[in-house]
Parts: structure tokens; sequence; C-alpha cells
């Protein structure tokens, strides 16, 4: 299979699953890497930063989530904590319910012959 269309079709959820995580409790880069790359690089492929962190800055760009800057206890240096913001909140839960109807109707197309099918 021509891996564009996987690449195409994880591209186009990413911005909701940082939101989740975001969603989960306050968070920094680093740690949403690390979460996507334990629990979801089988799926999603391995995160990198060039990857995540476009995806942040858009978002806060956007206004869906804020950040604020603390010092790292390991390093001296500095940490960037991201949050969601009201409006933040309020679109993932949209686009959860989305992702509720999408998924209900693109298995209403798949149906269960071909679920199976493609197991084997």
């Amino acid at each position: 299979m021509d891996n564009r269309y996987l690449q195409q079709f994880k591209k186009g959820s990413l911005e909701m699953i940082l939101l989740c995580l975001i969603g989960r409790k306050e968070t920094y880069g680093y740690e949403i890497i690390t979460e996507l790359n334990n629990n979801g690089a089988a799926v999603l492929g391995y995160a990198k930063e060039g990857t995540v962190y476009p995806i942040l800055y858009r978002l806060q760009q956007a206004g869906l989530i804020q950040c604020r800057i603390a010092p790292a206890a390991a390093n001296g240096g500095s940490k960037k904590y991201y949050s969601l913001t009201p409006k933040g909140k309020e679109t993932l839960y949209e686009l959860i319910a989305f992702w509720g109807k999408y998924t209900e109707c693109v298995d209403s197309f798949i149906g269960e012959d071909l679920r199976m099918e493609a197991l084997k």
C-alpha cells in the first residue's frame, strides 16, 4: 500500500490527539512526545519534535492552548507547560463528538465483511 494515504490520515488526527493529551493535565513538549511514542507509536509512528512542536505552535496561535514557562528542576533551564484554554476545551469536545460520528459513518461503509477480510 502507498504509505502517503496512511500518513495523511494520521496527520489529520494529530491535532485532536495533542488536545486530548493536554486536556488530561498540564504538560510539556517532551512529555507529550514520550506519551505519543509509548502509547501510540505502533499506529501513529514515531513522534518527533519536528512534528509535534509546529502543531503546538499552531494550536497556541489559534488560541486553543496556552503555555507558561517554569524553571526546569533538572538542568536549570526552563520548560514550557501547555494547558487548554476555554476555546481549546470547547474545540476538543466538538472534535470528540465529530470523531464519534465520523467513525460510525466510516464503519457503516466498511461493514463487517470487509473488516473481517482486512484482518486476515
